[in-house]
């Protein structure tokens, strides 16, 4: 017996705290029955259906690169009717959510898929998926905190994981740097944190690549589908630890 957004999620469905809100909402039903609760319990020989659905017979997987905007959620639905990264690929029928999270005010490459599995995978933390972004901050980066980027920075929960970070250009009459910054980690608001710790301002953030990927070719607020050569690449990056990804 497992939980019933623990079977949603492993179907490719919808990942478990989207499964848990689609729970909520009443669009779940186990057995012909509607279900609210997020501890209710199921065998996999159970019939779980989501908007009447089976999910043994949910759509084929499909995979997207996004090039979020800011102004943006990254999430499938919002309460207070705010623009999310679904609405942007709104003529694609299947039950699609992203793979992580993008904050609001930051921009740039963003998956979304209804493949659990792989969605999982790509952000387990022992696989440390690399994710690079392009920071335009206030001030100057010395080479001192630049030192400090690749060697972990103490936030307030915990050390950072040694990023690789360098200089891209620093404009002395704006006050301005721009540093490339890749890491591996997931924390809530990572990259903006670490250059506050630093005395830098973020002014601008944007994911210029995951997991091999970039956003070539894709403008902002447009988005692709992947090719089978690079569904493929993500799967092994997703299934195998330690694999050099960048």
């Amino acid at each position: 017996m497992e939980r019933i957004q623990k079977l949603i999620s492993r179907a490719g469905i919808a990942s478990r705290r989207e499964a848990e809100r689609l729970i909520i909402e009443g669009r779940v039903s186990l057995n012909g029955q509607v279900v609210t609760e997020l501890g209710v319990q199921a065998e996999e020989t159970d019939e779980i259906s989501v908007d009447g659905v089976p999910i043994g017979k949910q759509s084929a997987k499909r995979y997207f690169l996004l090039n979020k905007p800011k102004g943006c959620l990254s999430t499938v639905k919002d309460d207070r009717g705010r623009k999310t990264v679904v609405d942007l690929l709104s003529d694609v029928q299947e039950y699609i959510y992203p793979i992580g999270r993008l904050d609001y005010d930051t921009e740039g490459l963003l998956l979304l898929t209804n493949d659990g599995e792989l969605m999982n995978g790509l952000l387990h933390p022992r696989y440390e998926v690399n994710k690079t972004y392009l920071a335009k901050v206030r001030g100057m980066v010395t080479p001192e905190k630049l030192k400090k980027l690749r060697s972990g920075i103490r936030l307030e929960d915990g050390m950072t994981a040694p990023a690789e970070a360098r200089l891209v250009e620093y404009n002395e009459q704006g006050g301005w740097s721009k540093v490339q910054v890749i890491i591996h980690e997931g924390r809530n608001r990572q990259v903006r944190r670490m250059f506050s710790a630093l005395g830098n301002e973020v002014i601008s953030l944007k994911r210029t690549a995951f997991a091999g990927l970039t956003l070539e070719g894709v403008s902002r607020g447009k988005y692709r589908e992947l090719t089978a050569e690079e569904i493929g690449k993500l799967k092994h990056i997703a299934g195998r630890p330690g694999t050099n990804n960048e």
